[in-house]
């Protein structure tokens, strides 16, 4: 299982950035990919999945109605788009693969077992 992130920046508060998640070596049918950040300082905190089942989405509070997770099943990735982006967004933004598509609309880190690199995304004011 191999996932490699992309599409980090920095971008002025307000503004927008797209992360790409792309996914290889699945042997499994029913799986899902979640956005995971990590600021400085801080624990890692969940954003969003996405279940490959049925396109199932969850969000953190924090970014309903701002983020939006996507998938591409034909090319294997999943997006982040990630609208009026605060300061506070500003994290390491890493994706990762869980294979209990219920256990992971929670979005704990530990129901994921398999992460990519990450990606930056700093936002400033």
């Amino acid at each position: 299982v191999q996932l490699v992130e992309s599409g980090g920046g920095l971008v002025q508060a307000g503004g927008s950035l797209r992360l790409s998640c792309a996914a290889s070596g699945f042997t499994f049918d029913d799986y899902a990919i979640g956005w995971f950040r990590q600021a400085p300082g801080k624990e890692r905190e969940g954003v969003s999945c996405i279940s490959s089942s049925d396109g199932s989405t969850y969000y953190a509070d924090s970014v309903k109605g701002r983020f939006t997770i996507s998938s591409d099943n034909a090319k294997n990735t999943v997006y982040l788009q990630m609208n009026s982006l605060k300061p506070e967004d500003t994290a390491v933004y890493y994706c990762a693969a869980g294979w209990d598509t219920v256990v992971a609309a929670l979005l704990r880190s530990p129901d994921f077992g398999s992460w990519g690199q990450g990606t930056q995304v700093t936002v400033s004011s």
